[in-house]
């Protein structure tokens, strides 16, 4: 699967925003408008991009939200609207790209940046206030369709007409599904806890987490 292209079907950016939810005001990064023009990516962020929860979102290891657009059409038909790219307020909404075929420690060539997979995306309640859908985050976890983020390794300019260039698979090793299995559906299996802490790039929070569990 090296050096296959996958295309952007929308690259997505947004800074955060105060709204209004079960009676309190929340700020939330989670509303991505689509972008035409080159953006740059630094370790942090997409320039013009923004989180407001830093301890759960953002961060170099968290840099990049991808989520890909072939699980589009079961959301639609499981909450019954039409949705728009970075309806799960990712920064890429990508094309041939799931939880399936990505593995931790993926890396590819985006534009001029490289970057590489760090762990599964944690679906949280702003899902469910962006879609007013109580327990979304549930069915996510419960599907696995959860989208993945990337760190970023190098910097540079990017856009939605670059793609992303796997560059280094990491095919033999653990896949989004597989750390999402791990993380919400077989929480006590030692041996696959042991080999996901054998994977380099694993995030930090995603690590300790596991180490915990140990």
């Amino acid at each position: 699967m090296k050096n296959i292209k996958f295309a952007l079907e929308s690259l997505n950016v947004g800074l955060p925003r105060m709204v209004l939810y079960n009676g309190r005001e929340i700020e939330t990064g989670i509303y991505k408008e689509p972008v035409e023009h080159p953006l740059f990516l630094s370790k942090t962020n997409l320039e013009g991009d923004g989180q407001a929860d830093l301890v759960h979102h953002g961060g170099e290891d968290k840099a990049v939200c991808v989520y890909s657009f072939d699980h589009y059409s079961y959301w639609e038909d499981a909450l019954g609207v039409q949705l728009e790219p970075g309806a799960f307020g990712e920064n890429l909404t990508i094309r041939g790209l799931t939880e399936e075929n990505v593995f931790l420690g993926d890396v590819f060539q985006f534009g001029e940046a490289i970057v590489e997979v760090s762990q599964p995306r944690q679906p949280c309640f702003k899902l469910a206030m962006k879609h007013q859908v109580k327990d979304l985050p549930v069915q996510i976890q419960n599907t696995k369709f959860t989208g993945f983020y990337f760190r970023v390794l190098k910097e540079g300019r990017v856009s939605k007409k670059d793609g992303l260039e796997l560059i280094e698979s990491q095919a033999n090793g653990v896949s989004i599904t597989a750390a999402n299995q791990i993380k919400y559906h077989d929480q006590q299996n030692t041996e696959a806890i042991k080999r996901i802490l054998e994977v380099k790039a694993l995030s930090d929070s995603w690590r300790s987490s596991f180490e915990k569990r140990l």
